[in-house]
């Protein structure tokens, strides 16, 4: 997988830079666990959602690994639904739960 799959079209200008921006991490193992929620989700968060996952994208990719696995425990500034929804996401096999 080279990046992005989803068009950004149907995006407003905010949705389409958090999607550019979670599938441009720094580190691949990142690109492909933001990028591969946002191409799912990015269109079905509210505006506080959006908040949390920008807020999310501004920590380290180590620290967001560590915390989705387990390694770490998440600060609870970060301890977020939708830190919690991405990890429903990857527990469901890339599918979100209702």
């Amino acid at each position: 997988m080279t990046g992005t799959l989803r068009s950004s079209l149907d995006l407003d200008v905010r949705r389409r830079k958090a999607l550019f921006r979670s599938w441009h991490r720094g580190t691949r193992e990142m690109d492909l666990v933001l990028g591969r929620f946002a191409d799912a989700e990015i269109d079905r968060l509210d505006d506080g959602e959006m908040s949390d996952y920008e807020a999310l994208m501004e920590a380290p990719d180590r620290d967001i690994f560590k915390w989705l696995t387990g390694e770490a425990e998440t600060p609870p500034n970060y301890d977020t639904p939708v830190l919690r929804r991405i990890m429903h996401f990857y527990k469901d096999g890339g599918a979100v739960q209702p």
